[in-house]
């Protein structure tokens, strides 16, 4: 017997645009509706309640999509989503997208098959054409970390480029003129926004940009660890680092360490994030802060008061990255 998911698979759809269609909502195109409704008659498919339960939302529960639950970060914006749920009686699903778009598109199908009304969304790989589809259908969809056009009042991002450009010029301003790059090798916007922060940086103060000091690896521990060993291989003269995050950050003064160069009189780094590993490291971590707690309980309110007029929508609030100034920065070291 076919499925819903057969007929999206077939009409090349997602298992919420078949609901839609099923269950006549205006915001599908004539063109959508006619392709998937061809899709179910060639397979003689028979809507069930379980198909149609997507029209049946329910407001007690918020879904929350994350790329991963084992990384700080969305950890830190899931506990923040699930204490405002809990401020107004309510509990959260999860799902898990793992920066893949089919990954992102099948935890955004399973939400809305629980009937979830409300949903803080944190999704990389799908197209802004997909997730203004579900936008349009989903009043209760708020993104999260991206902005997508026509529904700027429904996302909550922050600007990357700028935090990577004040890390950058801090260096710059303590004498430093070898500055490194340590990247993070996944396709997404957040990393190239965050390098490209570092190369404005570097062309607002008439710095050349040496490609062997840009490296890309895992956004993790051992990224930076593998990155932080590239970087000292190329390079000679450097004399700081940029990371794209802190764990990177971490793995790279671990290599650091065993080189016998000391950080910061030696070698200057900033992270990115301002996650808890940045206040425990030895050094701790100057770093950039990423107000993700902040930014996670306003879209959780921001959902809620989308689907429940008695729940007062959140003043608008810009969300700016700022310098969190530790002890793994000095001044350049004289070469």
């Amino acid at each position: 017997m076919a499925t819903i998911r057969d007929v999206a698979q077939l009409a090349n759809v997602s298992v919420a645009t078949v609901s839609r269609v099923l269950n006549n909502y205006h915001s599908v195109s004539d063109k959508t509706r006619l392709t998937v409704q061809a899709a179910m008659a060639q397979l003689n498919y028979q809507p069930n309640a379980n198909a149609q339960a997507l029209a049946v939302q329910n407001t007690d529960t918020i879904g929350v999509v994350v790329t991963d639950v084992t990384d700080a970060f969305f950890a830190i914006l899931v506990k923040a989503v699930d204490k405002v749920a809990e401020e107004h009686q309510k509990t959260i699903l999860i799902g898990i997208g793992y920066h893949q778009a089919e990954k992102e598109r099948e935890a955004i199908d399973t939400l809305l098959r629980k009937r979830c009304s409300c949903l803080v969304v944190h999704a990389k790989a799908l197209s802004d054409e997909e997730l203004s589809e579900y936008l349009r259908s989903q009043p209760g969809m708020v993104i999260i970390n991206r902005v997508i056009r026509g529904f700027e009042s429904r996302c909550v991002s922050l600007d990357n480029r700028q935090g990577t450009y004040l890390a950058t010029e801090m260096l710059i301003r303590l004498g430093h003129r070898k500055i490194a790059y340590i990247g993070s090798n996944h396709e997404i916007l957040d990393e190239s926004e965050r390098c490209q922060g570092y190369l404005d940086a570097l062309k607002a103060h008439h710095l050349p940009v040496t490609e062997q000091a840009i490296v890309h690896h895992s956004p993790d521990f051992e990224g930076g660890e593998q990155a932080m060993i590239d970087l000292l291989s190329y390079n000679k003269a450097l004399t700081a680092v940029v990371a794209y995050n802190d764990s990177m950050a971490a793995g790279a003064i671990s290599v650091l360490n065993e080189n016998n160069i000391n950080v910061p009189k030696q070698f200057s780094i900033v992270g990115f994030d301002d996650m808890p590993i940045a206040r425990y490291l030895i050094p701790k971590l100057t770093t950039i802060r990423y107000p993700i707690d902040l930014m996670a309980s306003y879209a959780a309110r921001l959902a809620l008061s989308l689907v429940n007029e008695e729940i007062k929508t959140p003043s608008v609030v810009q969300f700016n990255p700022t310098l969190v100034r530790r002890f793994s920065v000095g001044n350049a070291p004289e070469l």
